[in-house]
């Protein structure tokens, strides 16, 4: 059994002008009701709808009522290939069952033509098709009908060619004769001439007549007694028998080749249309494209004027774009205020309206929804002209718009998808930074509390060398949970895009020389050495933010070298580039980390630091604050060992006018 993209059943019931086709809607509402099941409803309705006598219109009226009635939301689509258009709106809408009425008797010969119900079946076969006993009687009226109104009306450029053809058969069959060739040779050259006539004209009553007066024409010219049509020979009557017969064979085989050619070439262009269509929206990466695309591929197919309109959360028609059929170009204008009202009921309803719709006329422009499932994503304007798109031209436009939201909701599945995992992930960053604050504030906080204690209660007994030493410790851990602090709100600041530059030309070792005033306590334990360059380097920078970065930089070695090592602070000019390096001996870092190293929450695995780790978000300070300066800071390797962190500003010239 089939199901919908959303594991939901959607039954599709197909109406039509049957009395019995009450009886069809009776079936799919018991059935939706067994599944829990969507039900809709849908009425192709012939491009030659004016033909359907009143009583039928009366009949259709109510079977569409009664559909409504009974829960289904009903569907109106222009063209004559039933089948294909049904199996088209099952894929667009997400129908997983369709219910169809026909006749259960009738014989089946090899020359019969395939029925509808397996022509469904052919073109959706992942939907399941439930066949309901229709009436025999209205089934025959309605097929006898459908043959009626389907024969194309002569023309006058049918019957001149026809003219034509017949009086070239008749000069060449003269010729014949005076040339001495036989009767059936001449023959031949009438059933060419029907043959020619059947392939080139439209009307099927051309290709008859044209056998019949062959007949005729060949009795006057050329049997005896000739310019009349008596014989003095029996034997004629056969001949002119089987003339007939073949001219009328020939004038068959002719026009089923052309019904299979001019088929054969639709479907080429419709496959065409359709591969191009996905093609280029598979390529679309917004909706604005996915509407451009589906837009000028419409006009590609109807060579008409077209407007798409985006239909915002609010049901407001935000934007109206409306291309040209000359030059493929797109115009932004709003929608007039009468159109406002049919294109929202359009949106609305999922339903097309506009010309030759009963639902909501209008004299000029045909509407059509872009949607799939129960999601409609905007609606589609055809500004006719005067020109009505022809039955297969509609099914085609169907297949493109049920291509085009298919795209819109791929489009909107993966911006949830994106959406759901931003907000996975920031669920993430919050659970890791509580969870590392949790874990990390602990142990200074524990200490401060305990050297508090002691400080209460032990005060008087305390000699001046404790009391000194519990002091610096309250002091150096209060200062890490500052750091700590201002390195959490400059990073909330520069993710929210808060972070505020103000730039000003300063002296690079001015800014080193104050960062160094600011260091870590821990500092004297280690061997730290600053080689200012002679030159007198300028940088337009925020000299609070670049002393973090530096400051960030120094502790950061500070807490993860060992006891003694050489620390190294240096700056110069390369190019138009200040270069700032901070380089130690310790134990490195793995290229394993190396990746990561600058990513918020990354800690790694050194062995050296304090008891307190960090909550990793020095390094990732610093990588935000020289990019929205407009530099680089990268990681390498120290020679034999250790870490060199290198970052750049752009350096500034001033000019001094003698």
């Amino acid at each position: 059994m089939t199901t919908s993209t959303n594991g939901e059943e959607r039954i599709l019931v197909c109406l039509s002008t049957s009395p019995s086709n009450i009886k069809v809607i009776n079936a799919a509402v018991k059935m939706s009701k067994a599944f829990n099941a969507t039900l809709t409803a849908i009425y192709i309705k012939p491009t030659n709808s004016e033909a359907i006598s009143e009583t039928d219109r009366l009949r259709l009226q109510n079977n569409i009522n009664y559909a409504e009635q009974n829960g289904a939301s009903v569907t109106t689509v222009i063209g004559d290939n039933i089948p294909v258009l049904i199996a088209e709106f099952a894929h667009i809408s997400g129908t997983t069952k369709i219910v169809i009425g026909r006749s259960g008797s009738g014989s089946h010969h090899f020359w019969n033509k395939i029925s509808l119900t397996e022509q469904i079946t052919i073109s959706a076969p992942s939907v399941d098709v439930y066949i309901i006993p229709d009436s025999v009687a209205e089934l025959k009226i309605q097929n006898l009908k459908k043959n009626i109104t389907s024969q194309i009306k002569p023309t006058i450029k049918d019957a001149i060619i026809t003219t034509l053809l017949l009086l070239a058969s008749t000069c060449i069959g003269v010729l014949l004769n005076m040339l001495g060739f036989s009767e059936a040779n001449i023959i031949m050259a009438f059933l060419l001439g029907v043959l020619i006539i059947s392939v080139t004209t439209v009307s099927p009553l051309y290709s008859v007549l044209s056998s019949l007066i062959s007949v005729l024409l060949f009795n006057w010219f050329f049997i005896e007694p000739k310019f009349s049509f008596h014989t003095y020979e029996p034997e004629y009557l056969v001949t002119f028998v089987i003339m007939l017969t073949s001219s009328l064979i020939t004038d068959t085989l002719a026009n089923k080749l052309k019904a299979n050619a001019r088929h054969s070439a639709r479907e080429a262009f419709r496959a065409k249309v359709l591969f191009d269509t996905n093609q280029l929206l598979q390529k679309a990466d917004n909706a604005d494209n996915v509407l451009k695309i589906t837009a000028k591929q419409a006009i590609t197919l109807l060579d008409r004027d077209v407007t798409i309109y985006s239909i915002d959360g609010n049901n407001n028609i935000n934007q109206s774009i409306r291309f040209n059929s000359l030059n493929l170009q797109g115009n932004t204008n709003l929608p007039e205020n009468e159109k406002s009202e049919i294109i929202h009921w359009v949106f609305n309803n999922r339903k097309p309206a506009g010309l030759h719709f009963d639902d909501y006329s209008d004299e000029k422009s045909q509407y059509y929804p872009i949607g799939i499932n129960s999601h409609c994503y905007g609606v589609i304007s055809l500004h006719l002209n005067g020109k009505t798109p022809e039955a297969f031209e509609c099914s085609v436009l169907m297949s493109i718009l049920g291509e085009c939201a298919l795209a819109l909701e791929s489009l909107r599945n993966a911006a949830e998808k994106e959406q759901a995992s931003v907000i996975a992930r920031n669920e993430q960053l919050r659970s890791n930074l509580l969870r590392s604050i949790s874990h990390d504030i602990r142990t200074p906080l524990t200490s401060i509390s305990g050297n508090a204690s002691n400080l209460i209660y032990h005060y008087k007994h305390l000699d001046d060398a404790t009391l000194e030493y519990i002091f610096s410790d309250i002091y150096s851990d209060s200062e890490w949970l500052i750091d700590l602090v201002e390195n959490l709100l400059s990073i909330s600041r520069i993710e929210n895009g808060q972070m505020e530059l103000h730039l000003t030309t300063e002296i690079m070792n001015d800014v080193i020389d104050e960062a160094m005033k600011h260091i870590d306590k821990n500092a004297s334990l280690h061997n730290i050495t600053v080689t200012n360059s002679d030159e007198l380097l300028l940088a337009k920078m925020d000299s609070r933010l670049i002393m973090q970065v530096l400051i960030n930089l120094i502790n950061n070695a500070i807490k993860n070298t060992q006891t003694g090592s050489e620390i190294h602070i240096e700056n110069c000019q390369i190019d138009d580039n200040i270069v700032v390096t901070v380089s130690d001996n310790g134990p490195g870092i793995s290229d394993d980390n190396k990746a990561h190293i600058f990513e918020m929450f990354f800690i790694g695995n050194n062995k050296i630091a304090d008891g307190r780790r960090g909550l990793g978000l020095g390094l990732a300070l610093c990588k935000s604050i020289i990019d929205a300066h407009n530099g680089t800071i990268t990681l390498s390797d120290n020679t034999p060992h250790g870490c060199i962190f290198t970052f750049t500003l752009p350096a500034e010239r001033i000019e001094i006018n003698e």
